[in-house]
């Protein structure tokens, strides 16, 4: 009598999962961590974070000392952990209307604005004022399955009311031949109003 095949199912997994991947994809590790890795050496995550908040302590224009708040969920099956996240101002046409950060203030925490865990080391803060960028590097990487938010701290709020736009990109490690592919999570969209004492009958002052 013949024995029953034993297939490993991680095995069966890693299978199906090449199977559906595009030409020039690769599984660079087993499934417990899988990562997604072109021929060219670039790196994706397996499944990528997601923006799931962002908020503003001071809502009013020209408010100073507010805090920015993006928060991000990566999932336990992302593949890699978060290496750096970039935040780009997307409509800053105007010098009025531009967000001047204060790079040393910037920080990070586990969990959520309302539900804050343990500081998260920062590496790198940097800011591309062509761009209007700004890109903060984790150190160490946040790992897969974790909640983390990051804290921005602007000298003031723009100068002019409306909704502003931030583009936000999550990166994992680059690898030691390579590069690391930039996850585009979304747009965190911040209002800001003019304070009251500004308006006068039906004019705003």
């Amino acid at each position: 009598m013949k024995r029953p095949m034993k297939t490993s199912i991680s095995s069966w997994a890693v299978a199906a999962l090449a199977i559906a991947l595009p030409p020039g994809f690769a599984i660079s590790s087993p499934l417990v961590a899988t990562a997604v890795q072109l021929a060219d050496g670039t790196v994706y995550f397996e499944r990528p974070p997601s923006l799931i908040d962002y908020g503003t302590t001071r809502t009013t224009t020209f408010a100073p000392n507010p805090t920015y708040y993006f928060t991000l969920t990566l999932p336990p099956n992302a593949g890699e952990p978060l290496q750096r996240v970039t935040i780009e101002q997307r409509d800053s046409r105007t010098f009025a209307g531009r967000v001047d950060y204060r790079l040393g203030d910037t920080h990070a925490f586990v969990g959520t604005r309302n539900r804050r865990g343990d500081r998260l080391p920062l590496g790198s803060v940097t800011y591309d004022r062509d761009t209007q960028t700004l890109a903060v590097t984790f150190d160490p990487p946040v790992p897969p399955g974790t909640t983390a938010t990051l804290a921005l701290r602007p000298r003031r709020n723009p100068q002019l009311d409306g909704t502003y736009l931030f583009r936000v990109v999550a990166f994992p490690p680059e690898p030691d031949q390579g590069s690391a592919h930039g996850q585009f999570l979304g747009f965190g969209r911040l209002h800001f109003d003019r304070p009251e004492f500004f308006r006068w009958g039906d004019r705003w002052w």
